[in-house]
Order: structure tokens, then sequence, then C-alpha cells
């Protein structure tokens, strides 16, 4: 989900910077894709409406789409119960930097604080650890949704410019995803 309409959000407007409404637009839902962020060219281009994604670091910057606050919306699971059910794996507590080949899908994003999974218990911390894959495989493949969201707050670099915006994901499970890293 994508929603410029929350309150208090870093990533939160009236108005995007074409002067459309913000909404909220469910980009995902049960694992299929049912809509891309636009800003008015790439609507226009592809016969679609604007979802109010048309933003830009500053008025010397074209508008591009772009995420403004981003999630993955809670389920009803509890957290722990998620990782108990984890024999070997990786927690990931916190994301760093990463981008996003918009083209086909694909990701790099830095594990910034993770600890290895062992027999459904949190155990020591890994240090260097990257999550890569496919983004719309790998969302087909969360299979635990827990019900404790949390946000955070960041910054949009795509084209090189800043944007601010808010992330947030629950607990997930996600049993095939590589993982590259090492044991500290």
């Amino acid at each position: 989900i994508d929603d410029s309409t929350l309150p208090a959000k870093r990533g939160s407007f009236r108005f995007d910077d074409e002067g459309t409404p913000s909404q909220r637009t469910v980009l995902v839902e049960d694992g299929i894709l049912k809509q891309f962020m636009y800003d008015r060219l790439s609507a226009m281009k592809g016969g679609k409406s604007s979802t109010g994604n048309g933003r830009r670091m500053s008025y010397k910057y074209r508008p591009i789409p772009r995420m403004t606050n981003t999630f993955i919306a809670p389920g009803k699971m509890d957290s722990a119960e998620i990782v108990k059910s984890v024999k070997k794996g990786l927690f990931v507590k916190k994301m760093g930097g990463g981008e996003v080949n918009i083209v086909n899908g694909d990701f790099v994003f830095e594990v910034s604080e993770g600890y290895l999974i062992d027999d459904g218990k949190i155990k020591q911390p890994v240090r260097g650890a990257t999550l890569t894959g496919n983004g719309p495989e790998v969302l087909k493949e969360i299979d635990m949704v827990g019900n404790d969201l949390g946000f955070s707050i960041g910054t949009c670099g795509k084209d090189g410019q800043g944007a601010p915006v808010s992330d947030a994901q629950p607990t997930i499970r996600i049993p095939k995803i590589v993982v590259g890293g090492t044991k500290t």
C-alpha cells in the first residue's frame, strides 16, 4: 500500500507536485499486483489516472512517480509466533539503504541490524548482510504476516532526487530469499 493521506507521516501531503490530490493506493493485494504508482506523465502513457505520486525534490526538477508512505498491511499473527516458526533464518530488525530496478523489479537492500534465528529463537547478530531478489517474486513468498506494524522515516533517492518518505511493515516470514553476509 502507498498512502500519502496518513496523518503525521513524513511522506504525507494533500496534493502531489503536479496538483493531484493525495490518496491511498493498493499496490498488491493477496499476492496480486493491483496498481502501479503513477505521476501524470506515466499515467497518460499507460492509459491510467495519476495516483498522486508525482513528486520532486525541488522546483529545479521534473516530477517523477515515487513512493510516499509505503507499507505492507498488518496481519493477525503475533510476531513472536512467526519467529518461533523459523527453524533457521535471519531476523531483520532494521533495513539500511538499497536500490530497486524499476524496469524488472530486482532489488538489493542492506540489513543494518539483523540476527540469526535458530530453532525459533533469536540468537547472535550478523553484520554486512544484504537481501537481494525480485520484488514481485519475493512478495509472493510471504506466508506469515504479523500484527505489529511500525513506521520509520526515510528518503526516496530516485533519479538522484531526495524526497521525504515513510515505510513500514509488520513482522513477515519469507521462506525463500537470497541473503548474503557474515557472522559476528
